[in-house]
């Protein structure tokens, strides 16, 4: 171990919650207050087992699929999106519903269905069963054909070489997707572009920091949770770009301290689905053993806010007296 003179973490900025993360949560916690328990969660708000465990407790319930909300209940839909026929089950037990998609998400789903109009066939970038992939391609099922990175290229079938577009799922890692896109273009050299890039401003941010973060790091703790795409990529990136070893936690007492030996420089981040008081507390984990210097790296400024669902905004509104 070096001495405690020498140890320090370098802390990446920006991390943790991104704008449709703030916003999902919040509709459902404002739900709760407003309607009161039980409010019912079409799959997890957002990957992350801290936030549905805390949700949980103040009366929310997860389920995995909408026929198990009883009928004239409220749901909330995921950050993630569905699928048009999710809407449809909702409509037919009368379920009253909150729609927490991220609207990036959102524009995926209409550029979809815009491509689709048009005949295309739509290269899907993204990973099989994975929440927002399945609620992507439900909007244009007989037009998505899903591609898991570079290597999945050379199995894509198309009717119309000359008629082929691609979108992305939103938490994809950055080099990842455009290496696949590259890849796709060599097959399909008349590949349309979406009109603007998929990738999530929060997941190339988070990507970014922890870029430079890496560079000067021998370890790197992610915190997030094993189901959270984003989070995941980030210890990818993190082992791409310079840091020895890169490791995720859900909570700080996850931390084994062998990783520690010989380490000097830790970075620490998080996933976009992450509270900070979870990061603050791998922060006060490192300190307790020396790491006490914390120096943010700040590689970009966010200041992206989405409004509330609209069906809460609507509730939420003062009547004038």
């Amino acid at each position: 171990m070096t001495s405690n003179s020498q140890r320090r973490v370098l802390l990446a900025k920006p991390r943790g919650y991104c704008a449709g993360v703030d916003r999902a949560v919040q509709a459902v916690e404002i739900a709760l207050e407003k309607y009161g328990a039980p409010i019912y969660v079409r799959k997890q708000i957002v990957h992350n087992v801290h936030v549905v465990k805390t949700l949980e407790e103040r009366g929310a319930i997860f389920v995995d699929e909408t026929e198990e909300v009883p009928e004239g209940a409220i749901v909330v839909f995921s950050a993630h999106g569905v699928a048009p026929v999710v809407h449809q089950e909702a409509a037919q037990l009368k379920l009253r519903t909150i729609d927490a998609t991220c609207p990036l998400v959102t524009k995926v789903h209409k550029e979809a269905v815009r491509f689709a109009g048009d005949d295309y066939d739509i290269l899907l970038i993204g990973h099989e069963g994975h929440e927002e992939v399945i609620g992507t391609s439900g909007e244009a099922p007989e037009h998505i054909h899903l591609v898991d990175g570079p290597g999945d290229v050379a199995n894509v079938q198309v009717r119309d070489p000359e008629r082929v577009a691609w979108l992305s799922q939103t938490t994809l890692s950055v080099d990842e997707t455009i290496a696949t896109v590259e890849k796709l273009r060599e097959r399909f050299p008349k590949l349309m572009d979406p009109p603007s890039d998929d990738i999530c401003y929060a997941t190339q941010n988070r990507q970014v920091a922890v870029k430079e973060m890496a560079a000067q790091s021998q370890l790197v703790i992610v915190v997030g949770s094993t189901n959270s795409s984003n989070s995941v990529r980030l210890v990818e990136v993190a082992k791409e770009h310079g840091a020895d070893d890169a490791h995720l936690v859900d909570y700080a007492e996850q931390i084994d301290e062998a990783w520690l030996e010989g380490v000097d420089t830790v970075g620490v981040t998080s996933g976009a689905s992450v509270p900070d008081e979870l990061v603050q507390g791998v922060l006060g984990w490192l300190a307790e053993r020396g790491y006490g210097e914390v120096r943010e790296i700040e590689s970009v400024r966010e200041s992206m806010r989405f409004a509330l669902p609209h069906e809460l905004r609507k509730d939420l509104r003062v009547t004038p007296v």
